[in-house]
């Protein structure tokens, strides 16, 4: 099949065609300390979710230099029902 060149793209394989899989909205969180309100811990919380509303969640470990790692949580937790701290007033996590 014949792909149009601004969506092709070179990896270790060689030519490869850039593919959407989903589109959506995502939501970033960080982890602070309840008592001093700074960071907690280094890791983040990637939450995605497409736009038929299947939500996928990730944490992002940094390692060294510039990469971080993706890990899936053990267990799924109801994100339509968390709530998130957002400068200084609660919300839902997924809107």
């Amino acid at each position: 099949m014949k792909y149009p060149d601004n969506v092709l793209t070179k990896g270790k394989k060689g030519i490869e065609v850039r593919s959407l899989v989903s589109r959506g909205n995502y939501v970033l969180c960080e982890y602070l300390d309840p008592e001093t309100g700074k960071l907690a811990d280094k890791k983040k919380k990637l939450i995605l979710k497409d736009d038929d509303g299947k939500v996928q969640e990730y944490f992002i470990v940094p390692l060294k230099g510039d990469r971080s790692l993706l890990i899936t949580p053990k267990e799924k937790k109801d994100v339509e029902k968390q709530k998130v701290w957002n400068k200084g007033k609660i919300e839902d996590l997924i809107k």
